[in-house]
């Protein structure tokens, strides 16, 4: 049996819960990967209120829908974000509006009842994001030492390993969305954030290659470098279009703008290679869902969700359990 399809609910949050529900079956989807936020799981409730979380499996249930994981990705930016700025304040509380260790105490709250509320829904995993308290520091000018790194891993660590304990407590694990502005952000980086909190188990992956592509970080060999913390999947495409007039951190241009040196495309529009991807998910033996995270600024997203779920189902394949050649011996005939 190929693995199961979700929609990550993330880009669809201006709906109500049920009525996402009833697009996703309509879609003909396996489940949802449901965000913390909008209507669709409250982690605070979800935390201390079984019958809140049993309610919202029951109306997955009533649509013949499943959830392998819940996604708690604008908590977690702030938890090592510098959070100095007005563009974090729409992630947190109006209340903590403005104010970098509120936004950064609620969030680190948020991100420990994520790990409760996936244990009250039977559930492994939570997906997120670390933030970074470096990221700004990408390109070293004015010149940045290995020492200021060094405290921006460190820091990481002392922010999370908390949090992760919380997550071995409820026998659940995180998911890092390795991505731009998070503390890990391509192979190099995350075998650092690894090295950071210990190797420890609860510390893992969402995989997303759309994040990896257009930095021309090879998807594969993500997977292979970190086969065994492969907890989740995100589908995702992108494609590179430098022209020779814009570079490769986009000139400023939002997504879908004209210029833009790279954006995020429907699956099967970029230019992610999904054939290999799959043979490598095979090789590593993941079996979990394969989520669908739309996020392409020029097509209309309903269109985008069904026919992106059509190409996700057409580039899933089961390994093969013998070798193509194993006919030929007559002990196999």
């Amino acid at each position: 049996m190929t693995r199961p399809v979700t929609l990550c609910s993330g880009q669809w949050a201006d709906l109500p819960f049920e009525q996402l529900c009833q697009k996703v079956r309509e879609f003909g989807y396996d489940g949802v990967e449901l965000a913390c936020w909008g209507d669709f799981i409250d982690v605070f409730q979800g935390a201390e209120d079984k019958k809140y979380c049993q309610a919202k499996l029951k109306m997955l249930e009533k649509y013949n829908l499943k959830c392998w994981s819940i996604s708690n990705h604008l908590a977690g930016q702030l938890v090592c974000d510098p959070n100095n700025d007005s563009r974090s304040d729409m992630f947190a509380p109006a209340d903590c509006a403005g104010d970098a260790e509120m936004k950064r105490a609620w969030a680190v709250e948020s991100c420990k009842n994520a790990a409760r509320t996936a244990k009250n829904l039977g559930l492994k995993v939570v997906n997120g994001f670390t933030g970074s308290s470096i990221w700004h520091m990408l390109y070293s000018f004015p010149p940045v030492s290995a020492e200021m790194i060094d405290e921006g891993f460190a820091y990481f660590a002392e922010m999370w390993n908390p949090i992760l304990d919380v997550y071995d407590e409820c026998g659940v694990r995180f998911a890092l969305e390795v991505h731009p502005t998070e503390i890990a952000f391509d192979i190099i980086t995350t075998k650092r954030a690894i090295e950071a909190v210990g190797g420890r188990k609860a510390f893992g992956f969402n995989f997303d290659p759309s994040h990896l592509h257009w930095q021309f970080v090879d998807p594969v060999k993500f997977i292979e470098a970190f086969s065994d913390r492969i907890y989740h999947v995100h589908m995702k495409d992108a494609i590179v279009t430098l022209d020779g007039t814009s570079g490769i951190l986009a000139s400023h241009l939002d997504f879908g703008q004209p210029g833009r040196g790279w954006d995020f495309r429907s699956l099967g529009r970029g230019g992610v290679n999904f054939e290999e991807i799959i043979r490598a998910l095979n090789r590593i033996g993941y079996a979990g869902p394969l989520s669908v995270e739309w996020e392409d600024s020029g097509m209309n997203r309903e269109q985008g969700a069904r026919e992106a779920l059509e190409f996700v189902r057409k580039v899933d394949f089961e390994p093969s359990n013998i070798a193509f050649d194993g006919a030929f011996d007559k002990k196999n005939q």
